[in-house]
């Protein structure tokens, strides 16, 4: 069985408590652990706005693993999501050597996405 690098993203809804959310959160690792996934990597991105209203929602609570695991626990995975009515929204990737090495990069310098600041938008005016 030859395991691959995936990174799955997936959006619970907001109108849960804190402690649902972590439940729900729980569940899915567990299960991830259960089915022989390695999991080395999560982040918590909160709640954030979505890009346009789902179940008349406007808002989700982000979560992101990264792990080693079959194709078979992807489909089992992608089962629960579909089944858990928590969950409004899920995207599994397949990464390559490439992504994964972007990732671990990305994590070493404590950074995510940089944001356009005054003084970048002036540097780039006086060139």
């Amino acid at each position: 069985m030859v395991k691959k690098h995936y990174e799955t993203v997936f959006i619970v809804t907001p109108v849960l408590s804190e402690q649902q959310i972590k439940d729900t959160v729980d569940k899915f690792r567990n299960l991830l652990k259960e089915l022989g996934g390695d999991i080395y990597h999560e982040e918590s991105w909160g709640i954030k706005k979505l890009a346009y209203p789902i179940n008349h929602l406007k808002t989700g609570f982000y979560q992101l693993f990264e792990y080693n695991a079959s194709p078979e626990l992807i489909a089992k995975l992608e089962l629960e999501f579909k089944r858990d009515e928590k969950v409004i929204r899920f995207l599994t990737v397949a990464l390559d050597k490439y992504a994964v090495e972007y990732n671990e990069k990305r994590r070493k310098k404590g950074t995510t996405v940089k944001k356009d600041s005054k003084e970048t938008k002036e540097q780039e005016v006086a060139s």
